[in-house]
């Protein structure tokens, strides 16, 4: 069976790719490297960016289009704006007011929203925590082996579902993920666990059906607190 390697790929193999590197700062045309940051200065509005092996920071009120990089971190200041977010080695952080019109995807990395932060799809992982505080996701919260906090009047549409991780030689998981649905917060959907999870949700959170979990109820700011 053929394979089929990306063109990047390829050209490093057989020596006909001389890489770019450096951080690059953004303009309206976007920007991308391979191994290097790219900084989108407050106020700029950009095309997409992108990098393989280094961070993306998108200052206050700057505008982007997508932002992807497989190792380094994402950052979105207060009351930026992307399209969709993407890394698979890094985290991913949405400062105050943030808005992201479709998804926020990681692998290995922390996805945090902070107050006001909306994102209008799916946000997901598959090791990190996700930790949303006073912030609004559209499309629900992904996770295999991630903790999640949904904290203060953060509202979350779509459920939560935490999938199992299928196994087999490669998975030596024992983390068993920490669910947490705050006072004051709403999940609407469900929220499905193919797995083994500690489920806390306050006497003051609104959710949907709960199915695979036993929800373990507190009255407190936090559980045992």
């Amino acid at each position: 069976m053929a394979r089929h390697y990306p063109l990047a790929a390829l050209l490093l193999l057989t020596g006909c790719y001389n890489m770019p590197g450096g951080d690059v700062t953004a303009d309206a045309s976007g920007a991308s490297t391979v191994n290097g940051s790219i900084h989108v200065p407050a106020g700029t509005h950009s095309k997409s960016v992108g990098t393989v092996n280094g961070s993306i920071h998108v200052d206050e009120n700057a505008v982007v289009g997508t932002a992807s990089t497989v190792n380094g971190s994402i950052a979105l200041g207060a009351h930026a704006a992307a399209d969709a977010l993407t890394t698979v080695n890094g985290s991913i952080t949405l400062a105050e007011g943030a808005h992201v019109t479709r998804e926020l995807t990681t692998v290995n990395g922390a996805m945090t929203l902070k107050e006001g932060a909306d994102v209008g799809g799916a946000i997901g992982n598959v090791n990190g925590r996700i930790a949303l505080n006073g912030a609004h996701v559209a499309g629900g919260l992904r996770t295999v082996d991630g903790d999640i906090d949904v904290l203060g009047a953060s509202h979350v549409e779509g459920g939560i579902l935490v999938k199992h991780g299928g196994g087999g030689f490669f998975n030596f998981s024992t983390h068993k993920p920490r669910i947490v649905i705050g006072p004051g917060a709403v999940v609407q959907g469900d929220l499905h666990f193919e797995r083994a999870v500690d489920l806390y949700v306050s006497e003051q959170a609104t959710t949907g059906p709960i199915t695979g979990a036993n929800a373990v109820r507190f009255a407190g700011a936090s559980p045992g607190g």
